[in-house]
């Protein structure tokens, strides 16, 4: 069979693997003991009863083909050079790496033990804490209001962001409009248009009270803050002519048909790709079909592939359990019932656990 080497085991990597492992001889390369499911991981924070929950492990992704826990140090077209030193050889290369982003709104851990105690360490220290000030009021940072004021109703929660405007993106304003009024509800205080004149001087999710000014000169006093900006391609390990389809920010160039140009058996998804679009789990997972297609197509000795073309904007943003909102070009804007019952009640677990053959 057709060998292919997927790197990296987040959101796209495992579809696509699962997928090709049908019709390849299919190699998974993830430095991570277990799957993290990183949407929930906001949930995980602040609900003790969660944290477990986000591990899946990868036993039962693969049916026919492996998954090797290893990190990839350099790739080309025909091999993957490992950590470790082993070489694997591959007739097809799906880079899958993604990207990194500040904790905890990814798991920054790669040892599901180590990951699980630091979630308990700083949800204690998150416990602890009267005020909370989160910088960047992005999807991350609106969430992560939304999950500490679900726990702790009492919380002071301030949201500082250097943007005109919270959600920055192509959504209508009457978008905004219904998460800003569910912020103030709750409680939340969004300072947007102006940034902080100083770097706190405690690290993220450290329990220490400070005090910071903004560069309109307004004071925040918190006990304890995170970075809620700031995502990170990781592409760093890609060598000889695949090196080229880099951009300086670190994501990979793709044709339409998610190949990396120049390439014909070299296929890039995720957020590795530079395509013009959110960054979300819903697209990587739509990307991997489009791969592994494509891939199943060559194999067969077929030469018409398939093309992406990214969505219109679309968004689920819950703001804890049951609350939030969520907008699609096709149906609209929907409010905290609709967007719990999309999103925000279960944060698509039950999905996953069927994906790596876990019990519901």
């Amino acid at each position: 069979m057709a060998t292919v080497t997927v790197v990296g085991g987040g959101y796209g990597g495992v579809a696509a693997a699962k997928q090709l492992d049908k019709v390849a001889d299919v190699v998974l390369v993830e430095p991570r003991d277990t799957f993290v499911h990183t949407v929930a991981a906001l949930r995980a924070l602040v609900d003790p009863q969660w944290t477990d929950r986000i591990f899946l492990p990868y036993d039962g992704l693969l049916t026919a083909g492996r998954v090797v826990r290893d990190r990839a140090l350099a790739a080309d077209a025909d091999s993957v050079t490992l950590a470790s030193g082993e070489v694997l050889g591959t007739d097809y290369l799906v880079l899958a790496s993604g990207s990194s982003y500040p904790f905890p709104a990814k798991i920054d851990v790669f040892d599901s033990a180590a990951a699980k105690a630091k979630i308990r360490a700083t949800h204690d220290a998150l416990t602890r804490a009267e005020s909370v000030l989160l910088l960047g009021a992005g999807p991350a940072g609106l969430e992560l209001a939304g999950e500490i004021k679900a726990a702790w109703p009492e919380k002071a929660v301030t949201v500082v962001d250097p943007a005109e405007d919270i959600l920055a993106g192509a959504y209508p304003d009457e978008f905004r409009t219904e998460l800003r009024d569910q912020l103030a509800a709750l409680g939340v205080e969004a300072l947007t248009g102006a940034g902080l004149a100083e770097h706190p001087p405690s690290e993220p999710g450290e329990a220490k009270s400070f005090t910071v000014r903004t560069t309109q000169g307004r004071e925040v006093t918190a006990d304890i803050w995170f970075r809620c900006y700031g995502v990170s391609p990781v592409s760093d390990y890609l060598a000889g002519p695949l090196a080229s389809a880099r951009r300086p920010n670190g994501q990979v160039e793709v044709t339409d048909e998610l190949r990396l140009p120049g390439q014909e058996r070299v296929f890039a998804l995720g957020d590795l790709t530079a395509i013009a679009e959110p960054k979300m789990a819903k697209a990587a997972g739509e990307h991997a079909v489009v791969v592994a297609d494509n891939i199943a197509t060559l194999i067969a000795g077929g030469t018409e592939l398939r093309t992406y073309r990214p969505g219109p904007p679309g968004i689920s943003l819950p703001l804890g359990p049951s609350g939030g909102a969520s907008y699609s070009a096709e149906h609209g804007i929907f409010g905290p019932e609709q967007t719990s019952q999309l999103k925000g009640a279960d944060l698509r677990i039950a999905l996953y656990r069927e994906l790596f053959g876990l019990p519901a």
